[in-house]
């Protein structure tokens, strides 16, 4: 194993033990540093990032993801905001669940625990950063970070004040671990630091977490991929579902959770698609559309308008591009999303109960809406204070991972000298 990695491991996996018996106020107290020590670094940590975008630009990055790696005033302010709405939360470590007492006397409980160590490779998402420190110290957890090459000076000035925090805390800061080495090939082996890693988190597109499911030796929670859609029902109010729909795909089309695809009953969609050609156009929004829905849009005038190809519903847009397709009803809808890849965000506008009902129980996503915006998945959002990364797989977690979602637990068994007869 690299020596780089292996030391960063041992220092981890050390930490780990220190704050898994760390009481809730020292850790809290250790949050609370943290977010002065971000507070006072403002400039120094804006600066890094006004570096890494021009770096980025002049690689030719996408606009989607400058946006992501974007770190103005307003998001720092977020960020750590973020931390000190973490310090508010309960902390999930100790509590115990599902007890009873069986017939011979002895007492049985669960007890969260931490997971341990975790290991997160992610892409030009400088909060995540935060977010992850955030979350793992609060549940005990010791975290080792890998962020992208495009990243890197903002990491690395985000590091520095988390560090000053946990000291002006006297928290170890080895519980926090950062590969400020952006060499690719230290991934294989990261991913094979089962010694000490316990959990693997990737934050990043498809390509990302295909490597990591087939390359780690480390238990992997893979998210943040799918493709978002929305289904407007027969008897939607259409009036009122403009507005989710605007906002879902406007609000900030880089997200993840943001809007994809739209589904639209044949039966409302010659009234619908004039309502929402007049609004896409004051965002300018490209429409990629199925050949029915193509000419109800060519006829309202849309010009921002071209046919759907083959692979048109398989694509996460992460900008102001939807798909649009028109269904017959909510069990052709359900069968499109279970085709193209509903593993994230996905809500019905309806007001018929039973298919609310069918939609959520049918749909494959982490998270389903009825009559919401897919914007909505968010740790901050769900009151989660931030998260680690938004599940689109099943075990152990679905959907976006906050502080439960960062511990274990251990059977507690109690007796009175009991012996097994």
């Amino acid at each position: 194993m690299n020596r780089y990695l292996q030391e960063k491991g041992e220092k981890a996996k050390k930490a780990s033990f220190e704050l898994a018996v760390m009481n809730t106020a020292k850790k809290n107290q250790g949050l609370t540093a943290i977010a002065d020590a971000l507070t006072s670094r403002k400039d120094e940590i804006i600066a890094a990032n006004l570096k890494d975008l021009e770096q980025a630009r002049a690689k030719g990055m996408s606009e989607a993801m400058l946006d992501r790696l974007k770190l103005d005033e307003k998001r720092l302010s977020g960020i750590i905001s973020d931390v000190r709405k973490v310090v508010s939360l309960d902390d999930p470590v100790g509590a115990e669940f599902d007890t009873r007492i069986l017939p011979n006397g002895l007492k049985l409980s669960k007890r969260r625990i931490p997971i341990g160590v975790i290991g997160v490779i992610y892409e030009a998402r400088p909060n995540v950063t935060v977010d992850i420190v955030s979350l793992c110290l609060k549940t005990g957890n010791a975290c080792i970070l890998r962020g992208g090459s495009e990243t890197v000076s903002s990491n690395i000035a985000l590091i520095a004040a988390i560090r000053e925090g946990m000291k002006k805390a006297d928290i170890t800061e080895d519980a926090v671990q950062f590969i400020d080495q952006t060499d690719r090939e230290l991934v294989p082996e990261f991913l094979k630091m089962d010694q000490y890693i316990d959990m693997i988190i990737p934050r990043g597109g498809a390509k990302l977490s295909k490597i990591c499911r087939e390359q780690s030796t480390i238990p992997v929670i893979i998210g943040g991929f799918g493709i978002s859609h929305i289904y407007v029902d027969y008897n939607a109010d259409l009036e009122r579902s403009v507005p989710v729909i605007i906002n879902s795909k406007v609000q900030r089309p880089a997200a993840c959770n943001a809007l994809d695809t739209l589904l639209i009953n044949e039966t409302v969609a010659q009234r619908f698609i004039p309502m929402l050609a007049a609004e896409f156009g004051k965002y300018n929004i490209r429409v990629v559309a199925s050949p029915e829905a193509f000419d109800l849009f060519h006829k309202a005038g849309y010009e921002n308008l071209e046919p759907a190809a083959e692979d048109s519903f398989d694509q996460e847009w992460l900008g102001l591009t939807v798909g649009v397709r028109i269904v017959r009803d909510v069990d052709e809808a359900l069968l499109h999303t279970q085709i193209h890849n509903a593993t994230h965000s996905d809500s019905i506008l309806t007001n018929d109960y039973r298919n609310a009902e069918k939609f959520v129980n049918g749909v494959g996503s982490a998270a389903a809406y009825i009559n919401a915006s897919t914007r909505f998945t968010d740790g901050g959002q769900f009151g989660l204070g931030a998260e680690v990364a938004i599940s689109t797989q099943k075990l152990h977690a679905h959907g976006p991972m906050g502080l439960v979602e960062l511990t274990s637990y251990r059977w507690i068994c109690e007796g009175d000298y009991l012996i097994r007869s």
